[in-house]
């Protein structure tokens, strides 16, 4: 069958058959097999396989580095050579080779991204939307591991399953079920450690715990720690805070609630007599007067007993980022071909769906957050500055944040905040990766290491954009052209052609909406 290829947003070369239908796999020019041009298939583990002429930015937080060789045997690099270019030429040094090889000059490779904060969602307010959807659009943004913090414990534990053993195009996902006022919803500290031995039997890798009283919340940590279970805790407006996760060992803090808490002097925030938490009008309004209600000093208090004690912190900073900008969050780009209209109907505004409560936002509303990011920035840069475990991830599946896309919003928003994007990129992997427990393993661009990792068309370091699939424009000889996206993400030696995992989710949302009009069209 003759290939036609068509050049793409600087994603390498992209088949007429791939643009109007689904092809996997997925046939790309330019790698070589023993000096012959040969196709490299997207979703299948080589023997081994090289990665030409990289410019490599590792996850530790040292600067971007090439041109390098980075050779991958099987599921791990084997090697990351250095090219230098005055020995190749007389002949003392010689080139690794592979089965096939993937050119990346010019091009950027980073660790795979790790989304810390993430659920797997098969639908929305009881509506199906398929997991194919979430988990291509990861890999099409360059994330090839998922902490997943809530969702269908048996379902993640199959596709766990299923994505470690290759059967599905996914990340590697870490299960850490809800603990708290989920069901089953332990009552007292036995059931609590009767749930954590139950958890750990089913084989998950960590727990979430939400909405728990103190006594609860000594007694499952203790127990999670006797099985090496690691806790993430979201906390909210509720008995426990930061000085709990200091005391009895929390991994990390999700989210920001709890760590401002714990610095206003009252002990209370200063609420309305009419505040109802339950009203989430009530508790997002609210909570963007909080951080300015922490006293400096006491918080201060706060993030160094964090660090003490080896509490990391995964702010989530792009889910809550609707409530300063309404309209950005409304009218993004992406939205047009890659949203599904299952998410689309739940960000809604509905009191019955979780984060959907733009009901009268105002402008005071967005103020007061705009307000509550540049404080809650101050003290992202204050943990780190003073030894402190940044990680990243994005809360996607609400307040209009779509899975993938929602990841990178936070990488800027970490830049925002004003970190150097060296350490941004350091937040979403060699941090994320310790935080798993994981840094060993993952996280990095180093021999011995699984092999995930992205080639990105674009310096990161000089504009994070560069990371979205749907490419960034530029200006070069005086002319418009496109560029930008991750064009393969490899995790566990399996590389994924990322164009061809975004045309997948076009496909998968247009039929989404065709058929949601023929459905429409018949109940007439």
């Amino acid at each position: 069958m003759t290939m036609t290829y068509f050049r793409g947003p600087g994603w390498g070369a992209v088949s007429a058959l791939a643009l109007g239908v689904l092809l996997i796999p997925f046939r790309v020019p330019r790698a070589q097999v023993q000096g012959q041009t040969a196709p490299v298939i997207s979703g299948k583990r080589y023997p081994r396989m090289v990665i030409r002429n990289a410019t490599v930015v590792d996850g530790n937080g040292t600067p971007s580095a090439g041109p390098k060789d980075i050779v991958i045997e099987g599921n791990r690099i084997a090697d990351v050579v250095g090219a230098d270019p005055v020995a190749l030429k007389s002949g003392r040094s010689k080139r690794p080779t592979g089965e096939v090889e993937i050119d990346a000059t010019g091009k950027y490779v980073l660790p795979g991204l790790i989304d810390a904060h993430a659920h797997l969602q098969d639908e929305r307010a009881g509506v199906p939307q398929p997991f194919d959807y979430e988990l291509k659009l990861w890999l099409a943004c360059g994330i090839t591991t998922v902490r997943d913090v809530g969702s269908d414990t048996k379902k993640a534990l199959e596709l766990r399953r299923k994505s470690e053993a290759g059967e599905i195009a996914a990340p590697r996902l870490f299960i850490y079920p809800m603990f708290g006022n989920t069901s089953p919803s332990p009552k007292t500290p036995e059931q609590a450690r009767e749930r954590v031995r139950q958890l750990h039997e089913m084989g998950v890798d960590g727990i979430k715990i939400l909405d728990i009283d103190r006594d609860l919340m000594a007694a499952m940590e203790d127990e999670a720690h006797k099985y090496g279970l690691r806790i993430a805790h979201h906390a909210g407006v509720e008995e426990t805070n930061a000085w709990d996760d200091i005391k009895f060992g929390t991994t990390s803090i999700e989210h920001w609630y709890g760590i401002p808490d714990a610095a206003i002097e009252g002990g209370v925030q200063n609420f309305p007599a009419s505040y109802n938490y339950n009203n989430e009008v009530d508790r997002f309004r609210y909570a963007g007067r909080l951080w300015r209600e922490a006293s400096q000093e006491r918080l201060s208090k706060v993030l160094e007993a964090m660090i003490e004690a080896h509490v990391a912190w995964v702010p989530t900073m792009d889910i809550y980022e609707a409530s300063r900008d309404l309209q950005r969050a409304q009218t993004q780009p992406w939205f047009s071909d890659y949203l599904h209209p299952t998410l689309e109907e739940y960000f809604r505004p509905n009191p019955a769906n979780h984060g959907s409560y733009f009901i009268g936002w105002t402008s005071t509303d967005e103020a007061f957050w705009k307000e509550n990011y540049r404080i809650w920035m101050a003290a992202l840069r204050e943990f780190e500055r003073k030894g402190g475990l940044i990680g990243a991830g994005d809360d996607a599946g609400f307040i209009y944040q779509m899975y993938g896309f929602g990841l990178l919003r936070e990488l800027e928003l970490h830049q925002e905040a004003g970190f150097n994007p060296i350490k941004v990129i350091q937040h979403a992997t060699g941090n994320n990766a310790r935080i798993l427990g994981q840094e060993a393993n993952i996280g990095r661009v180093k021999a011995g290491f699984l092999a995930d990792l992205i080639i990105v068309n674009g310096n990161p370091l000089e504009n994070l954009k560069v990371l979205y699939p749907t490419g960034i424009t530029e200006i070069r000889n005086g002319k418009e052209v496109r560029t930008g996206g991750v064009e393969w993400t490899i995790k566990d030696g399996i590389p994924y052609h990322g164009p061809t995992m975004l045309a997948d989710v076009k496909e998968i949302v247009a039929k989404a909406r065709s058929d949601r009009r023929a459905h429409a069209a018949a109940a007439q």
